[in-house]
């Protein structure tokens, strides 16, 4: 038998949800509730969760990076009248200003209930580097102990500490600025069906005679969930490697989830550009860890990563980060996509 891997407590949840929304009927004159959702993960989840009960738009058009999302007075509109906004705080910055003017009472942001993660994209480098570091370390406790015991401490060696300081302040600002909150908590099977139930609650809230047809939405958009989950767990159990060499730091869920290590090239904007410096670093670390594969994204271009494949003599491959989907992808869905990204992580990792 499998495994329950999810304890949620989706009837609680909704319940609560719908205590909270004062028990208002306000759907569409049509009986359908009208959702509008910022991109494409939290449109799917609310289709997947209302079902025939809600009409759901996604303001991310097909082909467009949610970042860059510019709202078209329609869009305006739809936020207005709309029934329940749902989106990502920082995610979309236009949305986020519309949502504070015309939908701040009703309007669902997801991440308020997740358990978010920090990124650093220095992490991997503080990694490496750290036996080096100590090597130094002890270099200098050795020299500080010579000078005790010449008993000099010139002006020069004092100006050199405190050029030091300033060197390691200086460090530790750029480290601040390198680090941020990922936002990409779909690409996570258990916080993705967490966003399941926030929707299902919010659509109670709206709708209360629709209480238990959203209550079988969350349960059944959960149980796919941890099929899914079930599948990556097994099919990267006997991986080889751990190191995925991604474009930009978009899967930092999903190898915290099944204890994959996430080098990304670029930080968590897909508008970044890396230093040079950064290139030759990851370049580096993909020759000296054996990585075989540098992963690029549908929505972003992949120059970045041709250029580490070809001075690394990696593949280069396509690793879906699920921000919403081309025109191409017609009949794809977020499961079908997450199932591609397993086989060529698989292939990646030398898991196939």
């Amino acid at each position: 038998m499998r495994r329950q891997m999810f304890t949620l407590p989706i009837a609680g949840l909704i319940a609560a949800a719908a205590l909270s929304a004062c028990g208002d009927d306000s759907a569409s004159a049509d009986g359908e509730i009208d959702v509008v959702a910022g991109f494409y993960p939290l449109a799917f989840a609310a289709e997947q969760v209302g079902g025939d009960r809600v009409n759901v738009s996604n303001l991310t058009p097909a082909g467009v990076e949610p970042h860059d999302l510019e709202l078209s007075p329609s869009d305006i509109v739809e936020i207005e009248q709309a029934d329940l906004v749902v989106y990502l705080e920082g995610f979309s910055p236009a949305l986020d200003d519309a949502v504070e003017e015309y939908a701040s009472d009703k309007s669902l942001e997801v991440s308020e209930a997740l358990d978010l993660l920090d990124y650093d994209d220095t992490e991997f480098l503080e990694e490496d580097h750290e036996d080096e570091h100590a090597e130094e370390d002890e270099h200098a406790h050795d020299d500080e102990h010579a000078h005790d015991d010449e008993g000099e401490h010139t002006e020069e060696a004092t100006e050199e500490d405190e050029h030091a300081e300033d060197e390691d302040e200086a460090g530790h600002d750029h480290d601040h600025e390198a680090e941020g909150t990922d936002p990409h908590v779909w690409l996570d099977p258990r916080r993705y069906a967490a966003i399941g139930e926030l929707i299902g609650g919010q659509l109670t809230g709206i709708d209360a005679e629709g209480d238990q047809d959203f209550l079988d939405g969350v349960g059944d958009f959960t149980a796919e969930l941890e099929a899914l989950e079930q599948e990556y767990t097994e099919g990267l159990e006997n991986r080889t490697s751990d190191d995925i060499v991604t474009s930009h730091a978009a899967f930092g869920y999903l190898a915290e989830r099944y204890g994959l290590h996430q080098i990304a090239i670029s930080g968590l904007s897909p508008d970044q550009e890396p230093s040079s410096q950064r290139m030759a670093e990851i370049a580096e670390y993909v020759e000296e860890h054996g990585v075989t594969t540098i992963f690029f994204e549908t929505l972003v271009p992949s120059d970045i990563a041709d250029t580490i494949a070809a001075e690394t003599g990696a593949e280069t491959a396509t690793l879906n980060p699920l921000e919403g989907l081309t025109e191409d992808q017609d009949g794809e869905d977020y499961f079908s996509i997450m199932r591609d990204n397993l086989a060529v992580l698989q292939e990646a990792l030398g898991a196939a």
